[in-house]
């Protein structure tokens, strides 16, 4: 509604994740290229963490996508992405072979293990790599992750060629820790990290994801504005881009070219944010839209 006031081509602030959208501030630039590099050097397990709302759904569209064009005759890649683990363990696997097209001789488990391992033996060949991503893995319960280490049990070429990142909240580092679990803590390879932005980040995130939606004259939210927002976001992106909406939208209301902070505090009260402490904020993300 308010993207041809403010001189857009589209709306900059949806809480889908959209790697169009994909600003890599510090944080997320270390992140995807880690899991890029870890991914090419076939280093097998990877583990990724992240606070509610600070980009992780989106940085793993974005690495699938980078995946995709990475593949080639030479070096074929297969990739599976779970957004959903609250899964049986015939679930999982339905969910993998439609994601690798794979098909069983039988919907039983040791049919699909050895369609499976048919799979890593012609990608082994052909110097290939399957990749299997699984997003909220923190919602995943010990035995399905114990079934995820039995997988890498099938992978047992000189190169590895099944990858595997479990993607999820900081809750995710307990699970890992519990005792039944020791044996594929052993298989970890690579752990990273994502965070919330600092103000300049923020200041840098907005901006770019006003460009990407075709502003091409002044940013329409003040410096004073944009303080105001990293103040009751904390700099959770996606709380970001919903304080950004809201205050869009009572900006056209008004027909008010420049956003002050005086809109975004109104559009933080009305959203019932504008005294959010750091533990609020994460319940607060929580029941956004869907995405990381």
């Amino acid at each position: 509604m308010y993207s041809s006031f403010y001189g857009l081509k589209q709306d900059p602030f949806r809480l889908t994740p959209d790697p169009r959208f994909l600003h890599l501030a510090e944080p997320h630039r270390n992140t995807l290229r880690a899991l890029v590099e870890g991914i090419t050097n076939r280093k097998g397990l990877q583990i990724s963490m992240g606070p509610i709302g600070t980009g992780k759904t989106t940085l793993l569209y974005c690495l699938q996508h980078i995946l995709s064009h990475e593949a080639s005759r030479e070096r074929p890649i297969r990739s599976a992405f779970v957004v959903n683990p609250t899964l049986t363990q015939e679930e999982l696997f339905e969910a993998l072979f439609d994601e690798l097209e794979i098909r069983a001789s039988a919907p039983t488990k040791p049919a699909r293990l050895r369609a499976l391992h048919e799979l890593l033996l012609a990608s082994h060949k052909n110097n290939g790599s399957v990749v299997l991503i699984i997003d909220e893995a923190h919602l995943m319960s010990p035995e399905l992750i114990e079934e995820i280490r039995l997988l890498m049990n099938l992978d047992n070429y000189p190169v590895t060629v099944l990858q595997i990142i479990l993607a999820g909240q900081p809750e995710l580092f307990p699970l890992l820790m519990k005792p039944e679990l020791a044996a594929l803590r052993q298989r970890i390879s690579v752990v990273t990290k994502l965070r919330a932005l600092t103000l300049p980040e923020s200041r840098a995130y907005i901006a770019e994801r006003l460009h990407v939606a075709g502003l091409r004259g002044e940013n329409p939210f003040t410096t004073a504005a944009l303080e105001e927002i990293f103040r009751v976001t904390e700099g959770v992106p996606r709380l970001i881009n919903s304080v950004c909406d809201h205050s869009l939208s009572i900006g056209f209301r008004r027909q008010a070219n420049k956003i002050g902070s005086e809109i975004v505090m109104e559009a933080a009260e009305e959203m019932g944010m504008s005294q959010l402490s750091s533990h609020a904020a994460d319940a607060a993300a929580g029941l956004a839209a869907t995405g990381s």
